[in-house]
């Protein structure tokens, strides 16, 4: 291998790898638990007593359910502790099946639960982990401190459970009716409820907290007994609801703040819409049902007389997209995680204030307005939404905000809310902005994602940005702000995507590797009121366009430039994007003619290649001369074997005198690269793509890869589904490269031919594997293009060919 073919190698190399840089998941923060402590003082009752064997009903009520090897519940394998999707077991063997199957709890899922095994003991006897849903994890109290508490500790001999009674004296000791002969899972009761909390190890006379097991840790969270104002102010919560052809905002009385944005699919009766489902939406549609209900809980809608309705109404499934990250329901109607109400958007706090969960009044509720207040001893806040416009075609997707303080303002900020995770050509990517105006002159800025928070105290923002890419929240401050505002990193595993739901058995989307980010902004604390315009939709061009020129004023020079909240990604953005401008142009036009995106995408690579006929037509007969000059490469190779530095120098007169440039074929790729990361990033960044389909059930998301196939497990680079677009691509290329460097039947093949066949080898493997995780609008754009490339070198390539023959004849 020459100087000049492995410089080429690496430089293909380096360009895969910072593409491969777009594609590669932010990580968040891991949090820890708290520990438990150990119960070590473990004593025996003077009066012994028989364990007793328990009853069906007492089963029932410990959710001990029987566990079989088999779907067809007939081998019997153990009996099990569930909770919510886990099940907790004591390894009856050292080799524990990978799977274990129950019935399910709810009829509308199946008949049939399989669990798979998450904690494999090290020894027989100790307690081991099946789970449907890998995300969700086990409860257990923390032992009242002074205070008996009655406790159960159940084993179990085949297919019969046994049960010891005792008591607890504050969070150390321990008493017990009778020692089990075996090992012992144990049960406390707590606020009339019996829940699970450790294993006892009769042997040993210890008993661990199951926080305390080996490999538990990171499935286990400590609860401590819930306080009687807290467990109230959650029972309390309601929601309530404004809704337009555009968003459904769904308020809770928790915090005066939304709960969830809604934005609804474009559908035959709501063409002003510009949402519309993709693949992930469809998934959690048909496979996790209880996670596609809008509003997520029953609420209510305004009685018409500025209150609200008696009864509250049924939440409707499917239709919307979650702009919001939102509580998240097992397939068992379990509640897997609750979005902490500090976490809703529009929420006002204190800062420093241990508890900024407040219980607010309704005051005011009409069809398009909705008034909450809140008042203890310091502060009276008043919060009033309305849409920003009567008629909802001029600002789609935005709302006001009037936010009335009364009494102590000082260190009062409000957040943004945490968007819910849009995976961008396979990226999670989130957008985090924010405006400010100097001398007359607006700029804005991008924020790098903090690992904790990061403050900006001596900065006062026009506005700022919380997306996801496709989607976020923009909070624009009507009237002046307070100066400063701050960014927090909000770990995956405390509020999780709806991703983390699909294929969680396999850990498909793991709750780490997708944060959230809140952005929170201050009030002026020596202002009254503060109002705000707040934009909650997509990142559509033309839509944000709309809302600019409505609410620009231009006489008092005040624009509202929301449409800077587009992202271009990507190291290379600064070359890509006046490319990614040109080619919208272009596609843009082509759309009027053709009404089709997909067909767009192909006219667009015809008139690319029109553009650029010159330049690939003059390397491509470079090419062509290439392959003419080779029999006399050949007998110079031969002739100078002995001396190859004397062989080099007359080919590259050869070339020269022939007219021939050795690197040519290298041109069109060259060539290309600038539009590739164009059309890479205009794809990434335009919202009008996502969701659009080209050829049904088949390229259903220009932005993603198209799916011809999938299946459950997934497997290493492939995942779980099959992308074809890529495999006709790298056919296109190695027909494409067998072109460029065909040889004349009879002849010698030279070095240079040798190498340009391996380069064009390493160029259709790499960039096959490179594309196989594209978006399929990336895919058509590079086979439209590969394929033209192959006709034009044939036609070039036939017409060589016939002035050879003319030429011969001529003689």
């Amino acid at each position: 291998m020459d100087r000049r073919t492995l410089i080429f190698l690496i430089g293909m190399t380096a360009l895969f790898f910072a593409m491969h840089q777009w594609f590669d998941p932010g990580l968040g923060d891991y949090v820890t638990q708290p520990q438990s402590e150990i119960l070590t003082e473990i004593n025996f009752s003077d009066r012994q007593t028989t364990p007793s064997l328990l009853t069906e009903a007492q089963k029932k009520n410990l959710d001990i359910v029987p566990l079989y090897y088999d779907v067809e519940l007939t081998k019997f394998a153990s009996l099990g502790v569930r909770q919510d999707d886990n099940c907790i077991v004591l390894s009856w063997d050292k080799d524990l099946p990978k799977d274990l199957y129950s019935e399910a709890t709810d009829a509308t899922v199946g008949e049939k639960l399989r669990l798979n095994l998450q904690v494999k003991p090290k020894e027989e006897g100790s307690p081991a982990l099946y789970t449907f849903y890998p995300l969700s994890k086990i409860t257990i109290p923390q032992v009242p401190k002074e205070e008996n508490s009655p406790i159960q500790l159940i084993y179990f001999i085949k297919d019969q459970a046994y049960k010891i009674e005792g008591t607890t004296e504050g969070d150390e000791r321990l008493t017990l009716s009778a020692r089990p002969p075996t090992n012992a899972l144990v049960f406390i009761k707590i606020n009339n409820q019996w829940q699970i909390f450790g294993t006892y190890y009769p042997e040993d006379n210890n008993l661990l907290h199951l926080n305390q097991e080996p490999m538990f840790d990171n499935f286990v969270v400590l609860s401590f007994p819930s306080t009687e104002e807290t467990a109230q102010d959650f029972s309390q919560e309601k929601y309530y609801v404004l809704e337009n052809e555009y968003q459904q905002l769904v308020f809770s009385n928790l915090n005066g703040a939304l709960a969830e944005i809604n934005l609804p699919f474009q559908t035959e009766t709501n063409q002003k819409s510009v949402v519309r489902p993709i693949e992930i939406d469809r998934l959690i549609a048909e496979d996790y049902v209880r996670n596609d209900s809008f509003p997520q809980l029953p609420y209510y809608l305004p009685d018409g007389s500025g209150g609200a309705q008696n009864e509250p109404k049924q939440p409707k499934f499917g239709g919307y997209y979650p702009l919001l990250r939102r509580n998240l329901v097992g397939k068992t109607k379990q509640l897997l995680t609750k979005i902490n109400p500090h976490s809703y958007a529009t929420n006002v706090y204190k800062i420093g204030e241990e508890s900024d969960t407040k219980i607010y009044q309704l005051k005011r509720y009409e069809k398009d307005l909705i008034e909450f207040e809140y008042s203890d001893g310091s502060r009276r806040i008043t919060k009033t939404y309305t849409f920003a416009k009567k008629n909802p075609e001029m600002a789609p997707y935005t709302l006001n905000l009037n936010v009335k303080v009364d009494g102590d303002a000082r260190d009062l900020v409000m957040t943004s809310g945490l968007p819910e995770v849009e995976l961008i050509s396979g990226k999670f990517d989130p957008t985090l902005k924010f405006r400010t105006t100097t001398n007359q002159k607006r700029k804005v800025e991008n924020i790098s994602r903090p690992k904790d928070e990061v403050q900006f105290q001596f900065i006062s923002p026009d506005w700022i940005c919380n997306g996801n890419g496709f989607f976020g929240i923009i909070i624009d401050p009507v009237t002046q702000a307070g100066s400063g505002f701050s960014v927090y990193n909000v770990p995956g595993d405390l509020a999780p995507t709806r991703l983390s739901l699909i294929d969680a058995q396999y850990q498909r989307f793991p709750v780490d590797n997708y944060p959230a980010y809140a952005m929170h902004m201050p009030l002026k604390s020596q202002s009254r009121e503060t109002k705000f315009r707040i934009f909650t939709g997509p990142f559509d061009k033309k839509i944000l366009q709309r809302v600019d020129q409505t609410f620009t004023r231009a006489s008092e020079g005040y624009f509202p430039d929301y449409t800077a909240c587009q992202t271009y990604h990507g190291w290379f953005s600064f070359i890509s994007q006046p490319f990614s401008k040109f080619l919208a142009l272009i596609l843009n036009f082509f759309y009027i003619l053709t009404h089709s995106w997909g067909f767009s995408i192909i006219l667009l690579t015809i008139a690319l290649r029109l553009m650029l006929y010159p330049l690939n037509s003059t390397s491509m007969r470079s090419m062509a001369k290439m392959q003419k000059v080779t029999p006399k490469v050949t007998a110079l190779q031969e002739k100078y074997k002995k001396d190859p530095q004397r062989a080099r120098l007359e080919i590259m007169t050869l070339y020269k005198k022939e007219g021939v440039n050795p690197l040519g074929g290298c041109l069109p790729t060259l060539i290309q690269m600038p539009f590739l990361l164009g059309m890479l990033n205009l794809l990434k960044s335009s919202f009008q793509f996502r969701g659009v389909s080209f050829v049904p059930g088949w390229i259903d998301n220009l932005t993603a890869p198209d799916i011809l196939f999938s299946w459950t497990y997934p497997l290493p680079f492939l995942g779980n589904s099959f992308h074809l677009l890529p495999i006709l691509l790298g056919a296109c290329m190695f027909f494409q490269q067998r072109l460029m460097s065909k040889i004349k039947p009879g002849s010698t093949p030279t070095d240079q031919q040798k190498q340009s066949k391996m380069m064009g080898n390493v160029m259709t493997i790499a960039f096959t594997f490179l594309f196989y995780h594209f978006p399929s609008g990336m895919n058509i754009y590079w086979i439209s293009t590969t394929a033209l490339g192959v006709l034009q070198q044939w036609w070039i390539q036939k017409k060589i060919m016939e002035g050879d023959t003319k030429q011969i004849k001529g003689k």
